[in-house]
């Protein structure tokens, strides 16, 4: 069980730096346009929820613990 606690504990420092860098990347390209109900580009549009790392955090935070609830129901279920 300790490997596995091991690994899932590498998977979620992975998650937790690549959802913090993609975070301050996507904040340093953003431009200040001097309103903040300004309408939003296209792409973001099209893609709100997959441009959103909060979102993606919540989606890949619920996924990782419902791996591990599945795991461990199969294991000692």
């Amino acid at each position: 069980m300790a490997q596995w606690t091991f690994a899932l504990s590498i998977i979620a420092v992975f998650i937790a730096v690549a959802g913090g860098v993609y975070t301050y990347r996507l904040g340093r390209q953003q431009k200040w346009q001097g309103e903040l109900d300004a309408s939003l580009p296209e792409k973001v549009q099209e893609h709100a929820y997959l441009r959103n790392p909060v979102l993606l955090a919540y989606v890949s935070a619920f996924l990782l613990a419902a791996i591990v609830i599945l795991f461990l129901a199969l294991r000692y279920g």
